[in-house]
């Protein structure tokens, strides 16, 4: 396969960018997500000090939106327009900051069949799209599935949505939510190379697969919350047997509680990988 590359979902604790991003590669780690999630916690002078920093380090960096920055939404009320100014403004300090990729979740049903929750987030990431062009603010947007059975957001429906857009979105693959909606289905490589052909499908050639990884804990098709690695069913090494598989290169960003779970995960995705090849 291409280069893998692996890392937390949010940057250590530390004095500046520098020593963060070192400690990063201290850990092991080659990836680290950001997250505007609580809030946007970085402007556009710390975001240039951020990518110099990543970039010194050799350490790639993604940006999680904020979860109310969806698309999909019913009508073109105020929601709607918060959730554009809000994906607006994190493609902007993505670009800042040198980001891969630009994570965003898929929105909801809101009552409709999903092929029309579909169409109207297509349609939005649409203007969106020419919004961000006009601001020169265009990098890559990832589309994640989600941790819920019956809500938008299955990998069928993500990896839909990308094909739409033409490779300016990419599916973002979170087999920990994959694992809880098939009721624990996600135990060899072959359940992996599905989901991860699909993907490979309709992401641009030379783009790396991103994804997200932890253990899980479900009910009744339902994520509930992420586990220590370990403590529940889902395992890396087939993931690694299963990328193995492709050409394509990935960045594997692990969603896990503690540290120890990052270590344990990039250390089983090496030894599935070495199995695989």
């Amino acid at each position: 396969m291409g280069q893998l590359r692996f890392g937390p979902s949010d940057l250590p604790q530390a004095e500046t960018f520098e020593q963060a991003t070192a400690e990063l590669r201290h850990r092991g780690y080659s990836a680290c997500e950001i997250g505007f999630v609580g809030s946007f916690w970085l402007d556009y002078d710390e975001a240039a000090d951020l990518r110099a920093a990543a970039e010194a380090a050799d350490v790639f960096l993604s940006v999680h939106a904020p979860l109310a920055a969806f698309m999909g939404h019913a009508d073109d009320g105020k929601k709607f327009k918060m959730a554009l100014g809000m994906l607006d403004h994190t493609a902007g300090l993505a670009k800042a900051a040198g980001a891969e990729i630009v994570v965003f979740h898929p929105g909801f049903l809101l009552g409709r069949e999903r092929d029309a929750a579909i169409d109207a987030v297509v349609e939005q990431l649409g203007r969106l799209r020419e919004r961000l062009a006009a601001k020169e603010r265009l990098v890559p947007f990832g589309v994640e599935v989600m941790g819920r059975v019956r809500d938008l957001g299955t990998a069928d429906d993500v990896i839909e949505i990308a094909h739409r857009m033409d490779g300016w979105v990419r599916p973002v693959i979170d087999f920990a939510h994959l694992h809880a909606t098939s009721d624990g289905a996600f135990t060899d490589a072959e359940a992996f190379a599905a989901v991860l052909e699909g993907a490979d499908a309709v992401i641009e050639p030379g783009a790396p697969f991103h994804i997200h990884f932890s253990d899980i804990q479900f009910a009744n098709r339902n994520e509930t919350k992420h586990l220590p690695y370990g403590e529940g069913t889902l395992r890396a090494e087939p993931l690694g047997e299963a990328l193995a598989q492709f050409e394509r290169p990935a960045t594997v960003i692990s969603e896990s509680p503690d540290e120890d779970s990052h270590q344990a995960i990039q250390a089983a995705l090496h030894a599935g990988l070495a199995t695989g090849a």
